[in-house]
């Protein structure tokens, strides 16, 4: 501390009254002590902070040490026994405790009263600085979990990056040079060595996919998402299918590649397989058929042309698939919507109308292939006409005997004529049972049926009666 260099000039005499104002003005809190410790006066300059320690108890005539935690009871003792030999002392930062458990920290400094053996504590509240510092000890922590969690990201990214199977690189979207590519990459287009790392992405592959490939990165870049694209890599056969999405990262614009190694859909079979493979398509007894996602045929094999009754297969190229369906305007639309949701469709029943007249019964089993631009469908048909049941022949008033017979005709039968068919359904089901109850007493059963006998014997004639019916008129 550096005194004032004429005090007795500059201040003067100080009555007590104004040394006690002076020193309660300086100081947040003030207490005066003697040599023991024990407290004589104290004054605090906020209602607030007395209302806080002065509410924990009197102070006056008790031990110094006494309204002071245990951590700093220590600390008063030292201040007091400093100012003793120094006449003032350092400063110290004492806690006290309030009722409610809280440490309310003031920084004090203690000068002795001349020569008396009293002295003032002069003390600061500290609850703002410390505030302060729990709010910067609280921003601490929570960066450093902030960098954990961004630290075990990062780390679980290159894990993933470095042992993922599948081709990726990063590009810079600015410069369009790889910035980082995992082994897959590297060994996919540089055979294990680091070349790529740097290099301009569109000099990965062949000239003549580099035109395509500006026009992919322009589009990403401005819409942030782009249709796969298939390109050639240089200096090799090998294709791959390039797909990309992009992303920022430190106010930079990055670009996420995938390339995927496209592979024959016959890389295991040798040459001779795979035409023993083609032949066998185009001899199978199954309809097969390659439709884009619009219906129109790509390619057909012989036994579908002979389903259509269509003279050759090379006929159908650029023709609906659903010019032969029954139902031309449901049956398409229904497989594609499941194509579209699931991918695939098995064993749906439909019949297909040629072009001679000629109708079969079939089943449809269908799958999606291929992606985006390059999706297309796949039918396989088969003719059930020989494995379904064939009913009896019956004369052209026979009916179907029950709700599931109905039920096939739907489709094949206009729906007027269904509704026809279900009412003498239920007439000659009404009228034998009818006849089972009355014990085949026909004027009984009318009776019962609230018919008349001359109406009875119509329908009985016409359900296939005639017979029966025929006594009962004569007797009648």
């Amino acid at each position: 501390m550096k005194a004032f260099k004429a005090p007795h000039d500059s201040i003067g005499t100080l009555d007590a009254e104004t040394a006690a104002t002076l020193i309660a003005t300086a100081a947040d809190v003030a207490i005066v002590v003697d040599g023991a410790g024990i407290i004589q006066d104290l004054a605090f300059q906020r209602a607030d902070l007395s209302l806080e320690l002065e509410g924990y108890g009197k102070w006056f005539g008790r031990h110094w040490s006494e309204t002071v935690t245990a951590d700093s009871q220590h600390k008063v003792e030292a201040l007091i026994r400093e100012a003793g030999a120094n006449n003032a002392s350092g400063w110290r930062q004492i806690n006290h405790q309030t009722a409610q458990g809280r440490d309310v920290p003031i920084l004090y400094s203690a000068v002795r009263l001349g020569s008396s053996d009293r002295f003032v504590a002069l003390g600061r509240d500290l609850r703002a600085v410390a505030t302060l510092q729990q709010r910067l000890i609280d921003a601490q922590m929570a960066m450093e979990r902030d960098y954990a969690r961004l630290r075990f990201a990062e780390t679980r990214y290159r894990v993933l990056f470095q042992t993922a199977s599948e081709p990726v690189l990063i590009v810079d979207a600015a410069t369009l040079k790889v910035v980082e590519a995992n082994p897959a990459a590297t060994t996919l287009i540089d055979r294990g060595s680091k070349r790529g790392i740097g290099r301009p992405f569109v000099e990965m592959f062949a000239p003549t996919s580099r035109s395509d490939i500006q026009t992919f990165l322009s589009e990403l870049r401005s819409g942030n998402r782009a249709d796969d694209m298939r390109a050639e890599l240089a200096g090799t056969t090998r294709s791959v299918t390039i797909s990309a999405s992009a992303f920022r990262q430190e106010a930079a614009s990055l670009l996420l590649v995938r390339l995927l190694p496209v592979t024959s859909a016959h890389t295991s079979l040798g040459a001779d397989d795979e035409t023993r493979f083609s032949s066998f398509i185009q001899a199978a007894p199954d309809g097969f058929v390659l439709t884009n996602t619009t219906g129109r045929i790509l390619a057909a094999n012989a036994a579908f042309a002979d389903m259509v009754q269509v003279s050759d297969a090379d006929q159908l190229h650029g023709t609906p698939i659903e010019r032969w369906f029954r139902r031309q305007g449901v049956d398409f639309d229904v497989l594609t919507a499941n194509l579209r949701q699931h991918g695939s469709v098995r064993l749906f029943a439909t019949t297909l109308n040629g072009d001679e007249g000629a109708s079969i019964d079939v089943e449809i089993s269908a799958v999606t292939l291929g992606q985006d631009k390059a999706k297309s469908f796949g039918f396989a048909i088969r003719n059930v006409g020989l494995r379904l049941s064939t009913p009896p022949a019956r004369a052209p008033q026979d009916l179907p005997h029950s709700a599931a017979q109905l039920t096939e005709l739907i489709g094949r039968v206009p729906l007027k004529d269904l509704v026809r068919e279900t009412t003498d359904v239920i007439e000659k089901l009404c009228i034998e049972a009818a006849l089972e109850l009355t014990g085949d007493n026909r004027a009984s059963a009318a009776e019962m049926l609230g018919l008349s006998r001359q109406s009875l014997y119509v329908k009985l004639r016409r359900f296939g009666f005639a017979d029966v019916a025929t006594e009962d008129e004569s007797q009648a």
